[in-house]
């Protein structure tokens, strides 16, 4: 257990007036206990008392590993037989004294199997959303951290400039994507936070386009969104090329694209907005005269998840602080004809904003 990030939990907690909160297994959870479990058809929750007290709902069989970070009064554990469950739970927040309390769930985590669970144990209590409580509770990273996410972004250059290093005229957006995902984990990446995005031709003009059977050929855009992990962290970039000789009007769109790109990475600082790094980028764009076709935010946080907050919109009155991480990725994507993205992964320090990807953002030409 991370008793530092316990304490900041606590905090957020008591901001919200919650007198529990309920993880499932997922980022949050092993961000504070350092675990990794899996969802899966047996339960698992873990719900923290106000003031620190736990109660930890698992199988018996991962017992032994949640021992690493909890102490054995701590943990209740079942078998295999689905009619004793019930038992345990109600063991495990009696436990807890909780009574009439608000209970915190993550909105976007907590299955029906949880929650019911929940719900029969704790009847008199209020089970409400803390979304606001887990916005904030990663949000912030550590020198650490932002390590891991360089190495992950380094991992993911590497693995593209490798899949490139032959020719992609003649391949299929599928055999690209197949090709780039075997050389993530040759160069060392965890599990990939998502699957590539390979589009080329008018496929580019699609922001979250499936890889599919087209033939990569000359005169396309041939745009590549992915991605690495390394020690839990991701990176999420995008880079579109030429393939040969392209329309005046791509070759166009690409340096306008450019320039709103690095215009955001270095609009960012502490104590500005994160919707004025939207601001910022669109600006370049809508002046360009292709405002309505960027169609998308520019970008959204990173760490232990490929999106997770600051999300970088307009309308975001956040106040962007050091530590925290996100993606600059405008686009301007053209219907029947092709689109440009370009995603770098930013970090705010003391004095501005960095970024952790490098590789060249002009439109390069490939074969």
């Amino acid at each position: 257990m991370n008793s530092q990030r316990l304490e900041k939990l606590l905090d957020l907690m008591a901001i919200q007036n919650l007198d529990a909160i309920a993880l499932n297994p997922g980022c949050n959870m092993r961000y504070l206990t350092n675990l990794d479990f899996h969802l899966m058809e047996r339960p698992t929750i873990l719900l923290i008392r106000h003031d620190g007290e736990m109660a930890f709902v698992l199988p018996i069989l991962e017992a032994s590993r949640a021992e690493k970070s909890f102490s054995k009064k701590h943990l209740f554990t079942y078998g295999d037989n689905p009619a004793t469950w019930d038992n345990v739970f109600t063991s495990a927040f009696t436990h807890l004294r909780l009574g009439k309390s608000r209970v915190g769930v993550e909105s976007t985590r907590l299955r029906f199997l949880e929650f019911n669970f929940l719900k029969k144990s704790l009847p008199e209590s209020e089970i409400i959303a803390a979304d606001e409580v887990f916005a904030n509770f990663r949000i912030i990273k550590d020198q650490s951290e932002i390590g891991y996410m360089k190495k992950a972004a380094q991992i993911a250059q590497n693995a593209l400039n490798d899949t490139l290093s032959k020719p992609v005229s003649g391949k299929s957006e599928s055999e690209l994507a197949s090709l780039l995902t075997i050389n993530l984990l040759k160069h060392g990446s965890g599990e990939l936070p998502f699957l590539p995005i390979v589009a080329s031709g008018k496929n580019s003009a699609d922001p979250h386009a499936t890889p599919s059977d087209r033939i990569v050929q000359s005169g396309d855009l041939l745009l590549f969104d992915w991605g690495a992990s390394f020690e839990g962290y991701a990176s999420d970039i995008t880079r579109t090329f030429a393939v040969g000789e392209v329309d005046p009007l791509l070759t166009e769109i690409a340096e306008i694209v450019r320039q709103a790109n690095q215009k955001g990475v270095i609009s960012g600082k502490p104590g500005i907005t994160a919707g004025s790094i939207d601001d910022a980028t669109r600006e370049v764009i809508s002046t360009a005269g292709y405002g309505k076709y960027f169609i998308h935010r520019t970008g959204h946080g990173l760490g232990m998840e490929s999106h997770e907050a600051p999300y970088i919109y307009s309308e975001n009155s956040l106040i962007l602080e050091p530590g925290m991480v996100f993606t600059v990725e405008p686009g301007i994507y053209l219907p029947g004809k092709g689109g440009v993205r370009i995603e770098d992964n930013v970090v705010i320090t003391e004095s501005g904003a960095k970024s952790l990807t490098d590789m060249p953002r002009e439109l390069r030409v490939i074969r």
